[in-house]
């Protein structure tokens, strides 16, 4: 198991929206597509948007991201509005393996 840690840079002014935006369609969107996502947070101080999402392997990963990224709702609807609320080239995605005594483990 593993998991993918994602903080977004969140355009001046846009926090409230893309929590909204988060909180009420693409999290549930992801989730009705199987992906499993255990957290999201607002870093106020640094004006980012971080959550994560856990994947048992590889192949789930690359399953999910197929179910959730090639279809029509996400590439036509949501994908462009996903870029009025953060900057692109600020994106950290890290893959995070948890240690022998973690929690989340």
């Amino acid at each position: 198991m593993f998991f993918e840690l994602r903080s977004y840079p969140v355009l001046p002014g846009k926090m409230d929206d893309w929590v909204k935006f988060m909180d009420e369609e693409i999290i549930p969107y992801q989730m009705s597509k199987g992906m499993c996502i255990p957290g999201s947070f607002v870093d106020e101080e640094n004006y980012r948007y971080v959550w994560f999402r856990r994947f048992t392997d590889e192949a789930e990963r690359d399953r999910l991201y197929a179910a959730v990224y090639d279809e029509d709702i996400w590439t036509m609807d949501m994908r462009p509005r996903v870029g009025e609320h953060i900057d692109h080239d600020g994106v950290v995605v890290s893959i995070l393996r948890a240690t022998p005594r973690s929690f989340m483990r």
